[in-house]
């Protein structure tokens, strides 16, 4: 059995974890970190500490109207992307832990496509 990271849990919500393959399970948003446990495998599971939080990345189509994914952007272990049943109440009691000015939205579509001809390339040093 896993042992949870938080002594007191602020939202329990089903969610799917977008890292590798789909896994379908809960999120748990608590005092001490943000965590998943898939419903499936309970060896699968992903504990993330408040500590380790870099940004909180968000995903928002139509103006804010629908946000259909989320990912957290640890400080060592990379992104981690998920999806819930109702992501604004998720973020909301993310915002308690983190501070509103590390989430922030992801780049749009045409963002990315101007970003990608806008940029010059490096040049590479001979040695």
């Amino acid at each position: 059995m896993v042992q949870s990271l938080n002594t007191k849990s602020d939202l329990v919500m089903d969610a799917t974890s977008h890292l590798g393959m789909t896994d379908y399970g809960k999120i748990m948003v608590g005092d001490k970190g943000f965590e998943f446990y898939d419903d499936r495998d309970t060896k699968n599971y992903i504990q993330i500490p408040w500590s380790e939080v870099d940004h909180v990345i968000v995903s928002v189509i139509f103006g804010g109207k629908w946000i259909p994914r989320y990912a957290l952007q640890t400080k060592k272990n990379g992104t981690f992307s998920f999806s819930s049943k109702d992501p604004k109440k998720v973020l909301r009691a993310i915002r308690v832990y983190v501070k509103p000015d590390k989430i922030v939205r992801s780049l749009g579509f045409f963002q990315v496509i101007k970003r990608a001809f806008t940029r010059k390339p490096k040049k590479n040093k001979k040695k």
